[in-house]
């Protein structure tokens, strides 16, 4: 892995990839494995990933993502998705956490039962935390991409229903983002300049 400044600094949201490279099954594990440290309200990890990588499955996503050609030549593209009703799940995914010992069980409790609270009778909430946790989820696996010395490329141009359809997602899976990963090729652009730290940020 390379600095984190660096692999900050240094991603960009490439266009062009090399189709005769490949990513093994251990590789793309690897990613999502990483990709799974992102943060996630309760640590609900409400987040899937559908990697589309074989010829046939390509084929069945390019005209869902209006014909993009990266999504041929890119080494995978990721179906990013969030999923909704993070509170029925959260449980099971906190569990973990108190058999190591670093939740106890009033807490434990306690933030299964907030989340039934927060979430079971609100839809709007459970959509805003799914797309919220599938973009901190996306945004850490384009960082270890790119510090594996792979590009990537977040994209939201897609039909949603139509891949949510093709790829029989289920209900609760909401498809947020396709994200193409692999190795570069020639004409990417390097990372376009971003507005002064001034314009963006104030202090309270």
């Amino acid at each position: 892995m390379t600095d984190v400044s660096e692999t900050i600094k240094s991603r960009t949201s490439a266009n062009h990839y090399d189709p005769a490279r490949k990513l093994s099954d251990e590789a793309l594990a690897q990613l999502i494995e990483l990709a799974t440290c992102a943060p996630s309200a309760f640590n609900a990890q409400n987040w899937k990933f559908v990697a589309v990588r074989s010829d046939e499955a390509q084929t069945r996503l390019l005209p869902l993502a209006y014909n993009q050609p990266k999504v041929l030549d890119a080494a995978v593209t990721f179906i990013v998705c969030g999923t909704l009703q993070p509170h029925l799940a959260l449980p099971g995914a906190l569990q973990p956490a108190v058999d190591v010992g670093i939740l106890d069980e009033a807490t434990f409790n306690g933030w299964v039962g907030a989340a039934n609270g927060m979430y079971k009778d609100n839809a709007t909430l459970q959509r805003d935390e799914a797309v919220r946790s599938a973009a901190m989820a996306a945004m850490t696996l384009m960082l270890a991409a790119q510090g594996k010395g792979m590009v990537s490329y977040p994209m939201i141009g897609f039909d949603a229903v139509g891949v949510a359809d093709a790829f029989a997602l289920q209900a609760n899976e909401i498809p947020v983002m396709l994200l193409t990963v692999g190795y570069a090729a020639a004409a990417n652009w390097p990372q376009k300049p971003r507005k002064d730290v001034a314009q963006v940020l104030s202090f309270a």
